[in-house]
């Protein structure tokens, strides 16, 4: 069963956000556009790497009214350290929740239950709480912060233009597609 188009799953949690500790819930990802990022631990390799990309273009997904939440099952006071530890990390304007019960790495189905760490799931939650894209990578592999802004772009294209599709590579401005009878097999 995909998550695709079901609604989240309540949750409470504590993040590190701008020098504090602030309590995070399903509640403060419903009536705006949310990406959810699970990344396995904090002081690790390729997450540090990822993360700094999604800083590095958060500016982007705030213009677009997106919150980002990074998320590990590592504690909010994990999440401080690494950000005064980090040249990277401290770039990091967007909240990092702790999971340390791992229940959102379940909720999410990103939880690797040996091991007790996430995989590097990413998620687009509309305004309705509901997941529109979800993608799941090894943990060997990193994300890229534009292919997902664009994915978000997509997302809320397709949400405010019914009947619209996007297709592969689709950027704002460019055609759509509009499926219909006449559409089948002329593409």
């Amino acid at each position: 069963m995909s998550l695709i188009n079901t609604v989240i799953k309540p949750f409470k949690a504590t993040a590190y956000h701008n020098g504090k500790f602030v309590p995070v819930s399903h509640e403060d990802l419903m009536g705006k556009w949310s990406v959810v990022v699970f990344y396995p631990a904090d002081f690790t390799f390729v997450c540090p790497t990822e993360l700094g990309d999604l800083a590095d273009h958060y500016a982007e997904f705030q213009k677009l009214g997106v919150e980002i939440y990074g998320v590990s099952t590592d504690t909010h006071f994990a999440h401080k350290a690494w950000h005064d530890t980090s040249e990277t990390i401290a770039k990091v304007k967007y909240p990092l929740v702790g999971d340390p019960t791992t229940t959102l790495a379940r909720n999410f189905e990103v939880l690797i239950e040996d091991a007790g760490l996430a995989l590097r799931g990413t998620f687009v939650i509309n305004p309705a709480g509901e997941i529109k894209v979800m993608e799941v990578h090894d943990n060997g592999i990193g994300r890229d912060a534009k292919e997902l802004l664009r994915k978000v772009q997509a997302a809320q294209y397709v949400a405010s233009h019914p009947g619209e599709v996007c297709p592969a590579k689709w950027t704002p401005g460019a055609k759509t597609l509009s499926p219909s009878l006449d559409l089948v097999g002329k593409i």
